[in-house]
């Protein structure tokens, strides 16, 4: 067997293996989400969870999961993509919001002929359901319904038991297409980290290509302190060359996370 074709067969037997892990997960999920959630801590960290006295961020962040997150109507709201903005606006950040185009609930209401040469689509109940469109000539209309259709069907929800996601109306929204000056190059990603209504931390993701098999293979991050100051970064990405400059709108930035984040 050459080389080629032995690593084609364990390519084969990764993907097998991960749809055999994520079928188990989802079935576990049916039967208990604590129950999944506690399997899936050991398998990643070696170690039992401590959900009746959680010390580290992930165990608070899993307890929350758990025993706040899937039964409050704000994260419920906070998690759909559509009824997020009213949360925004709610909190005075309106402004801050991209562009709606368009809502529809099936992808066969869509008016393809009336939306602009760029745009992004995306399911409002999960993750990763998108369809960013930068030249509409160059997209097939019959193959982008086709895989709305098969998105819709799916349960983002079941592998980690994020039952957040289950209560959610689905709807798919067209929103304006954002690009970076620096053409084929992807938009930078800021994550702020609050804690009871206070940003202390800054996730910053690089080359992040939404549904791209190589993703975490191109992707770098970076954090930093709500001053600035780089902070250990996480082992799941590569680290930067050169450490970012802080962004010309970083205060702007921190405020609007204090506002979105005051109900918690």
């Amino acid at each position: 067997m050459s080389i080629r074709d032995t690593l084609k067969k364990s390519k084969m037997i990764m993907n097998t293996h991960q749809k055999i892990m994520k079928a188990y997960c989802c079935a576990l999920t049916l039967i208990s989400p604590e129950l999944n959630t506690r399997i899936r801590y050991r398998m990643v960290f070696g170690k039992k969870i401590n959900l009746d006295n959680p010390q580290t961020l992930n165990e608070k962040i899993l307890w929350l999961k758990l025993y706040r997150y899937m039964k409050d109507p704000l994260v419920i709201q906070c998690a759909d993509k559509y009824r997020v903005r009213e949360y925004v606006e709610k909190c005075g950040c309106g402004r801050i919001l991209n562009e709606l185009i368009g809502v529809w609930e099936s992808a066969n209401q869509i008016p393809w002929e009336e939306l602009p040469n760029q745009f992004a689509l995306k399911w409002n109940f999960g993750f990763g359901m998108n369809i960013i469109c930068s030249d509409k000539k160059n997209l097939d209309p019959k193959k982008a319904v086709s895989q709305l259709r098969a998105w819709e069907k799916s349960k983002p929800w079941l592998p980690y038991s994020e039952m957040q996601y289950k209560y959610t109306p689905k709807k798919i929204i067209c929103e304006k297409y954002l690009s970076e000056i620096i053409p084929n190059t992807s938009i930078t990603d800021y994550k702020v980290y609050c804690f009871h209504g206070k940003p202390l931390a800054i996730l910053v993701m690089h080359n992040r290509n939404h549904g791209s098999s190589n993703q975490s293979n191109n992707m770098r991050t970076e954090f930093f302190d709500a001053t600035w100051r780089p902070l250990t970064n996480t082992s799941k990405y590569k680290n930067v060359d050169v450490p970012s400059e802080m962004p010309v709108c970083f205060d702007e930035m921190m405020n609007i996370s204090m506002m979105l984040s005051r109900a918690y």
